[in-house]
C-alpha cells in the first residue's frame, strides 16, 4: 500500500460518506484560535469560571473512593444514581421523568446521532428551523436525510410555516419522520419560542402525528427570567427530549441524555452498545458529584451573570459600530446572537477579509442544508471578555463598511 493517496480509497467508501463535509465552525478553528484573532465564532462555555480548586478536590475524592469502578465498564444505559439526579434537574423545568426513561450519551451530539440512526433511512425528510444547529445537520446528513427548513422570526418557529411545510409534503405524497427544534435560546439564532407558539406547535404535531425532537442545551443559561417550560413538560407523548451538562458544567466531559419512551429507549441502547459499549464511567461519576456535592445552581448563576455582561457588551458594540442596514437578534439567554448583513453582502465571501482584520465569526450558510444564509452570521459572546468583544465588533464593522463601499462602487459602475 506504499504510495497510496486519499483518492485511492474513494471507491471503497459507503455511499453515506460522500455527502459528509467539514462544518463551517470546525474549518474555522485553526485560524480563529490564533491569539491575535478575536474569535466570535466558537460556542464553548467559559469553563475558566468553574471553581478549579474545588473540582480538583472533588476529582481526588472520586478517584480515592470509587476510582476502580469509575475507570471500568458500566451499563449501557448509564449510572442509575446519575439518571436519578438528572431527573431532579429536569424537574426544575417541569419535566417529569423516571431514571428508566433516560439514556446517557456521550454529549447530546451522540444523542442526535443515535436518533438519526434509529429513525432515518436514506431520503427520509426531517423538518428543522432555518437556521438550525450545525451538529444536527451533520447527523441528519450522515444518515442521508433530506432536511427541509421552516421559517422563524424573533418569536421562534412560526406555526403557520410548520403547517405549510406539512401541507407541501402531503402534496408530494410524503411525510416527515420528525420535527427537530431548539425552542429555547436557539442555536444559532438566539430566539425563543413563545408560550403561545409552543402550544400551537404541539397541537399541529399531534394533529399530524408528527414526532418532535426537542433539543434543550441552553434553557438554564438565562438572563431575563426563566424561559417558557420545555415542550416535553407540556406533552409526554410525541416529544423526545435531548439534554446535556455541557452548558451548566463542562462541555469536555461529554455527557448528555435522551429522554424517550421505552420502545425508543431500547433501540437507543442497542445502538449505544454497537458504537461505544457504554458511556464513560469517570464522566458519569464526576457529573453525579457535581450535582450532589457542589453548589451547582450557584455555579449556573455565575455563568449567567458573566454571559449577561458579555451579551450586553456585544449588543452595545453592534449598536455603536455597525453601519445602517445591519440587524441582529437580542437573545434572553444562551450563547449566540444572529446578525444579518445589509443587502448585497455575503458573510462567507467576507470572512477572509475579516480574518485579515483579526476577527472571526461563523457564516450563516453553515446552519442551512439548502445553501441559504449568505447574508447571515453567528456571533458568540461566551468566551471573550467584554473589552475583547467590543474590539472584535469594531474590527468587524470596518470590514462590513468596506464591503458596503465595494457593493456601492460596483452598483454605481453597473449603472
Amino acid at each position: 500500500m506504499s504510495g497510496t493517496t486519499l483518492d485511492d480509497y474513494t471507491g471503497r467508501y459507503a455511499s453515506r460518506v460522500h455527502g459528509m463535509a467539514q462544518s463551517e465552525i470546525r474549518a474555522l478553528f485553526s485560524v480563529a484560535s490564533r491569539p491575535e484573532v478575536v474569535s466570535l465564532a466558537g460556542g464553548n462555555p467559559y469553563t475558566a469560571a468553574l471553581p478549579m480548586d474545588e473540582l480538583g478536590e472533588m476529582f481526588t475524592r472520586l478517584l480515592s473512593q470509587v476510582g476502580a469502578e469509575a475507570l471500568g465498564y458500566c451499563p449501557g444505559q448509564g449510572s442509575v444514581a446519575l439518571r436519578e439526579a438528572l431527573c431532579g434537574v429536569l424537574e426544575l423545568s417541569g419535566i417529569r421523568a423516571s431514571a428508566d426513561d433516560l439514556v446517557l450519551t456521550t454529549g447530546a451530539q451522540q444523542g442526535l446521532d443515535l436518533l438519526a440512526r434509529t429513525f432515518l433511512d436514506p431520503g427520509d425528510i426531517v423538518l428543522a428551523e432555518g437556521p438550525t444547529y450545525v451538529g444536527a445537520l451533520g447527523a441528519f446528513q450522515a444518515a442521508q436525510a433530506d432536511v427541509r427548513h421552516l421559517p422563524m422570526d424573533d418569536d421562534g418557529l412560526i406555526p403557520a410555516g410548520l403547517e405549510e411545510g406539512l401541507a407541501a409534503l402531503e402534496r408530494e405524497g410524503r411525510q416527515a419522520k420528525f420535527l427537530y427544534t431548539i425552542p429555547t435560546y436557539q442555536n444559532p439564532a438566539g430566539v425563543t419560542l413563545t408560550e403561545e407558539r409552543r402550544e400551537e406547535i404541539l397541537a399541529i404535531a399531534e394533529r399530524h402525528g408528527l414526532l418532535v425532537i426537542e433539543d434543550d442545551p441552553y434553557s438554564m443559561i438565562n438572563f431575563e427570567g426563566a424561559p417558557p417550560a420545555p415542550l416535553r413538560a407540556r406533552a409526554e407523548r410525541g416529544v423526545i427530549y435531548l439534554g446535556t451538562v455541557s452548558k451548566i458544567f463542562a462541555a469536555g466531559l461529554r455527557l448528555g441524555w435522551v429522554l424517550a419512551p421505552p420502545a425508543v429507549r431500547d433501540k437507543l441502547l442497542l445502538a449505544i452498545e454497537a458504537s461505544i459499549l457504554c458511556p464513560s464511567g469517570l464522566t458519569q461519576e464526576a457529573t453525579l458529584r457535581f450535582l450532589t456535592e457542589m453548589e451547582w445552581r450557584q455555579q449556573v448563576k455565575v455563568f449567567n451573570t458573566l454571559y449577561r455582561e458579555r451579551r450586553d457588551a456585544l449588543l452595545g458594540a453592534l449598536g455603536d459600530y455597525m453601519p445602517e442596514g445591519m440587524t441582529w437578534t437580542r437573545p434572553g439567554g444562551g450563547l449566540f446572537i444572529w446578525a444579518t448583513l445589509p443587502e448585497g453582502l455575503d458573510s462567507k465571501a467576507m470572512l477572509p477579509r475579516a480574518l485579515q482584520e483579526r476577527v472571526a465569526y461563523v457564516p450563516g450558510t453553515g446552519f442551512y442544508a439548502d445553501g441559504n444564509g449568505r447574508r447571515e452570521m453567528r456571533l458568540n459572546f461566551s468566551t471573550q471578555t467584554s473589552e475583547a468583544i467590543r474590539e472584535g465588533v469594531r474590527r468587524l464593522a470596518g470590514v462590513v463598511a468596506g464591503d458596503i463601499d465595494l457593493r456601492d462602487t460596483f452598483a454605481g459602475g453597473a449603472a
